[in-house]
């Protein structure tokens, strides 16, 4: 076997090992990513061009084939039948787009700040089974960014003390904040490079380009009085961070940028190497210094000539968020501006956002730009039941066919890991000309979960398609249960609890799943899944019914709402406890393994139960990466609910009016506090889903 071969067959071992002797993998040259799978005898023949076009011809096999879905986490298993089905008739399977993306900047905050190697192992796999050709990979830069500021006169001190702790370091590396939850301990520094090795090598096993890092002008405030004379200026500001946490901005016109440019990608490429794709972000959720389109185009042509200075070869990758949030600066002009100052081709777009807007349709196609179409699908590690499967279909298909021929991939730049896999690798398949249609799609996604051909599980496959994802994801849209409590509406827009379908729609796709039964990890996930988020819907119906006794003065009816609804949190947490995948136990030892010493130990931990509840202090985004746990229902949702409950009902009492912005600066204390300090967590031990969900049904729902 030659390295690309082996590679897949390696991997093969890993995922199948039951049928790794019964696999030939052949890499056959060609212009064009293809697989073909076939049967020899006994035998099953995966040939492609290269390691990652054999990595789909394989997934193609066992998902078509042998009913098996790997997942994107390291702990669940991989299922799959004894008997090792034959390929009746050959399948040649071409890509339509050269490029496939995958990852967000908040990837690396939301899901993946505590992953090992085994973690990042399975992920890739997960990644070259998907055919990923793009995967960015920012794991390890501060190590570079070390070296260079060490340079330029800094000490570790002010170093470590600039970046921010390890769960928010995604936004320290978008230009949004500095120092929050910092110093970052050398520790964590040094120990993200090794795995950054491992990652990039393993990566480019694969035939992937990993998207490095190159400099967009974020500096520490040092700098500042070491160059006085530098275009330098501040942030005006970020979700609400006070000043001392927000970030300067070294302008790309000026010749210390391009010093420092230099300087990062010559560190960069002797710790990591290069596939020479950069992702550069300026202004990601942040105002330009200029809104001139001058300004602006001389600005993008300084960073694309400040990169290839140092790398000839160089593409720079960039979001197309920024286009998409703050339109009313991203004019047409602007944008026109600021593209094309890069010489063609030098500059790749990512569409960000399909579900929502198609921004090639704004932009004539991004002016000439190659781009590459994404669905988002995730914000905060927390959207639940979410997607619009039919319409993300058809945008496609619009854009296959009226994009352009600069679209040159398609892509995924969701936020966090969780609760709707199946989406992401449905966008990841439109790369490939299957020939199977939707629906066809969905019966095979049906029979991998289950484990069997079963029309009622095709049922509720369908249904789930057709009547609950019907509506594109948006942020933050979480259920009413992990939000901080109020009495109508949501609080804030971090947890906003509306969906697009009747709750008792979902209810009945639940009890018909029950029905199914299987034994499969993947059906019992589902069982969970779906049955959470019926329940957090559910929850929402009695809050409304809660606030309207109190206003009518029934006391009665609101205590007995009350107690209802705290019931149904403990319930909540009970079910989310029947699949590791819903643990706030895991997320937390997960965070405390990395550490060196006790009080390492405890700075991560409290890093980690930061993002997912108050995520910064002063910020306005707390609630935005919380999520409907085991265990953190219960330790963090419930009480605040409790004091809600006992709030309202002592106003009853007593007569005295609701005073809510008095109960929002309690459960401020509350949510500081269970972040400051570890309190002792009651997990629940897992029951079997399906008996669990059976009693929930009948006691709630039906």
């Amino acid at each position: 076997m030659n390295p690309s071969e082996e590679t897949v067959h390696q991997m093969a071992e890993r995922l199948v090992p039951g049928y790794v002797d019964r696999f030939s993998f052949v890499q056959v040259e060609d212009s064009i990513d293809f697989f073909e799978v076939s049967s020899e005898g006994k035998r099953v023949v995966v040939k492609g061009n290269n390691a990652n076009s054999m990595a789909v011809g394989l997934n193609h096999y066992l998902k078509n084939y042998c009913g098996v879905t790997v997942s994107w986490y390291a702990d669940d298993p991989v299922e799959y039948p004894s008997i090792m089905p034959a390929v009746e008739e050959p399948v040649r399977v071409e890509a339509c787009v050269k490029e496939r993306f995958f990852l967000n900047y908040c990837t690396f905050g939301y899901t993946m700040p505590w992953w090992k190697w085994e973690d990042w192992e399975r992920f890739i796999d997960w990644m070259a089974l998907n055919g990923v050709t793009m995967p960015l990979a920012t794991t390890g830069q501060e190590a570079v960014w070390q070296k260079v500021w060490r340079s330029y006169g800094l000490t570790d001190e002010q170093i470590r003390s600039y970046f921010t702790g390890p769960a928010h370091l995604a936004w320290h590396r978008m230009n949004n904040i500095d120092g929050f939850d910092g110093p970052l301990p050398q520790g964590w520094i040094d120990s993200q490079v090794e795995l950054q090795k491992k990652i990039l090598q393993r990566e480019r096993a694969f035939d992937m380009k990993p998207v490095l890092s190159a400099f967009s002008g974020h500096i520490p405030p040092q700098l500042k009085d070491i160059y006085p004379e530098a275009r330098i200026t501040r942030i005006k500001g970020w979700a609400g961070f006070p000043e001392e946490n927000l970030c300067h901005f070294l302008s790309p016109t000026d010749s210390l940028y391009f010093r420092i440019q230099k300087k990062y990608l010559e560190e960069q490429e002797a710790l990591f190497g290069t596939d020479h794709i950069y992702g550069v972000d300026l202004f990601n959720e942040v105002e330009a210094p200029s809104w001139d389109p001058e300004t602006l185009a001389d600005m993008s042509r300084c960073v694309y000539e400040s990169i290839a200075a140092t790398d000839h070869d160089a593409v720079w990758l960039q979001m197309g968020w920024m286009f998409y949030y703050d339109r009313k600066h991203w004019t047409p002009e602007n944008i026109k501006a600021y593209l094309t100052a890069v010489p063609p081709g030098r500059v790749v777009l990512l569409d960000y956002y399909l579900e929502n807007t198609l921004v090639w349709k704004h932009t004539e196609s991004f002016y000439g730009q190659p781009y590459i179409l994404c669905y988002l699908g995730n914000f905060g590690g927390n959207t639940r039941l979410s997607g619009h499967f039919r319409q993300t279909s058809e945008r496609i298909d619009d854009t296959f066919q009226n994009g352009g021929n600069n679209c040159t991939g398609i892509g995924s730049t969701l936020e966090g890991f969780g609760v709707n896999q199946f989406m992401f690798e449905y966008v990841l398949d439109r790369a490939w000309n299957t020939g199977i249609s939707d629906n066809e799609w969905i019966d095979r996604l049906a029979d991998r979960r289950t484990g069997k051909a079963d029309d009622s599980a095709r049922k509720v496959w369908r249904s789930l398609c057709d009547s609950i994802y019907i509506g594109g994801s948006f942020s933050s849209q979480a259920p009413l249960s992990i939000a901080r409590p109020c009495l109508e509406g949501f609080w804030h827009w971090t947890a906003i609890h509306n969906v697009k379908y009747d709750n008792a729609v979902l209810t009945r796709i639940w009890k018909s799943l029950l029905e199914v039964r299987s034994e499969r990890d993947t059906y019992l996930f589902d069982v969970v899944n779906i049955g959470t988020q019926a329940l957090g819907n559910h929850f929402a119906l009695l809050r409304d019914s809660f606030t309207a006794a109190y206003r009518q003065g029934d006391r009665e009816k609101a205590v007995s709402l009350a107690s209802q609804m705290m019931e149904l949190l403990d319930d909540i947490d009970a079910l989310a406890a029947c699949h590791p995948q819903f643990s706030l136990k895991n997320w937390l030892d997960d965070a405390g393994s990395l550490a060196s010493s006790p009080e390492e130990e405890a700075y991560y931990r409290r890093n980690a139960r930061r993002i997912i509840s108050t995520w910064g202090e002063d910020c306005n985004i707390r609630d935005y990466g919380a999520r409907q746990w085991s265990g953190f229902v219960s330790s963090y949702c419930a009480p605040r609910w409790r004091m809600f409950f006992d709030e309202i009902i002592e106003c009853m009492d007593t007569g005295k009016e609701y005073d809510q912005e008095a109960f929002f600066e309690r459960c401020r204390e509350f949510e500081d506090g269970w972040v400051e300090e570890e309190k002792e967590i009651s997990y629940k031990k897992p029951l079997c889903p399906i008996d669990l969900s059976e009693k929930l049904l009948e006691k709630y729902l039906l």
